[in-house]
């Protein structure tokens, strides 16, 4: 056309690969497609990243929608009292609280900021791990329901075999019984007929008393009478001796339909261990050593050095607070005589003292690191003198198990204790530089760190249940590390 230029466009990309541009990421300043999004709201390392759609960048709103009432028209305000938004021509409303449209999806979209994080980086992903369930559940259910139905044949002819034999049984067992009571039938009446004909006899003898005298002297020494004869007794029915009820229960009890209820998601359905674990970042902390570290967020931490707790974050900064605990307290008592765990609640009344295992010998000796699983199980990191060991008992009190380390390392020295989100139990060992994890039953599953990945004397230990992160503290040189060994199941 001779205009001298061309028109170009250009399309914005992702920053990991090339689809096309409809999200981004405040935090780290990327470009998202939808995929590569979805990746990024689930990788635990980026999903408490805000992400938004990409237009939010730059206020813009790509789209006028129409209003419902006045097709012809656009909304373009919100009617605050009734929760709608309007156009110019729903004059109904004008008396109402009226709101600039895009605030308000402002204002409620940063309300529901916390709701919408949460339904991409939890809710999506755990769908998608039922789905992965139900998908496998598929692929053999057709196979797991027709053994069962060969079962159920199986079991069916073999039952059905039993009946018959039963009625068979009863069958032969009635014919002899009427053979039987024919037979008995026989002795009564031979038995009736020699009575009669005793009597008759008496009788007829009774008219000459002589002679009445010696035919009893005779009868009586060669015939001896009884009322009833010995006859056998039978049961109407029986059942042959063959078959047993065991046999019968067996087979009407062994096949099962089970109601499972609604499909949960198991943690071991989403995490799992990483072969090794990976450094995100370590920090250096004032005071003069460092006994526990308890995380509060993904980039704080509280600290203790023996006198002060201090509050660090990753950038290094630090501010001194003091201790602020909601809920139950679980106060480990170290009086030389008198071990104990106390729990309070959150008014300070106390609830429980675990001071005892089951055979009544005290159980713990120095109880100064304490945490608490997800079954409720209270877990004891317990040494003095000798007596190391990791202590666990029930929600009741009652003594579980103790740990006292792997049969192929050394004496555990236990000191920082936490549980992750698959219910295991990690510890420190400042014996043998390592981090050993044992599950909730108290075997040895592996060293997660040891001295070879610079692990020196670790004494504080805490477990963040929100970006499953393992924050290490080391005693003399004072350093805070943070490892990921958890990762999610990849089901994208």
């Amino acid at each position: 056309m001779g205009s001298g230029f061309s028109n170009q466009c250009k399309v914005r990309q992702c920053f990991q690969c090339q689809g096309d541009t409809e999200f981004y990421c405040n935090t780290c300043k990327h470009d998202l497609c939808l995929k590569c999004k979805e990746r990024h709201v689930f990788d635990l390392d980026t999903m408490h990243l805000y992400v938004m759609i990409y237009r939010e960048k730059y206020d813009y709103v790509t789209k006028q929608e129409t209003c419902k009432k006045y097709p012809g028209m656009f909304y373009q305000e919100y009617c605050d009292s009734c929760k709608i938004s309007i156009c110019f021509q729903c004059t109904e409303h004008r008396h109402h609280q009226i709101l600039n449209s895009r605030t308000t999806y402002k204002t409620n979209r940063q309300k529901h900021r916390a709701i919408i994080h949460n339904i991409r980086s939890e809710t999506l992903y755990n769908n998608s791990c039922v789905l992965a369930g139900i998908k496998a559940d598929m692929k053999t259910c057709h196979k797991e329901i027709s053994i069962i139905q060969s079962k159920m044949l199986t079991k069916a002819q073999k039952l059905r075999n039993l009946i018959d034999t039963v009625i068979c049984d009863v069958k032969l067992r009635h014919k002899t019984f009427i053979l039987s009571l024919q037979q008995q039938r026989r002795k009564i009446n031979r038995n009736i007929a020699s009575i009669e004909t005793f009597e008759h006899r008496s009788d007829q003898s009774a008219k000459r008393p002589l002679k009445f005298l010696m035919y009893l002297k005779k009868t009586t020494r060669v015939h001896k009478f009884k009322d009833t004869p010995n006859l056998t007794q039978y049961a109407l029915v029986y059942v042959s001796e063959d078959i047993k009820n065991e046999d019968v229960t067996d087979l009407l009890g062994e096949i099962q339909i089970i109601q499972r209820g609604k499909r949960q998601v198991r943690m071991e359905g989403l995490l799992k261990q990483m072969s090794t674990p990976v450094l995100h970042r370590s920090n250096t902390v004032p005071g003069e050593i460092l006994y526990h570290i308890s995380c509060v967020t993904p980039d704080r931490a509280w600290i203790s050095d023996g006198k002060n707790l201090i509050l660090i974050n990753t950038e290094g900064d630090i501010c001194i607070y003091s201790s602020h605990i909601n809920g139950d307290l679980l106060v480990g008592m170290q009086s030389f005589f008198k071990p104990i765990i106390a729990r309070y609640n959150d008014t300070g009344q106390h609830i429980k003292t675990i001071q005892y295992d089951n055979t009544g010998q005290k159980l713990y000796s120095r109880p100064i690191y304490i945490t608490e699983n997800r079954n409720g199980d209270v877990i004891v990191s317990d040494y003095w003198f000798g007596v190391d060991a990791v202590a666990v008992t029930d929600s009741r009190g009652r003594h579980r198990f103790s740990y006292t380390g792997h049969p192929s390392e050394s004496q555990l020295e236990p000191r920082g204790i936490c549980t992750d989100a698959l219910s295991n139990i990690l510890v420190c060992d400042v014996n043998t530089n390592t981090i050993q994890i044992i599950d909730k039953n108290g075997h040895f599953l592996s060293l997660i760190l040891t001295r070879q990945q610079g692990l020196i004397e670790p004494t504080g230990l805490s477990y963040d249940d929100k970006t499953h992160l393992l924050w290490v503290g080391s005693y003399w040189e004072k350093k805070v590390c943070v490892y990921r060994y958890i990762e999610k199941h990849d089901y994208l």
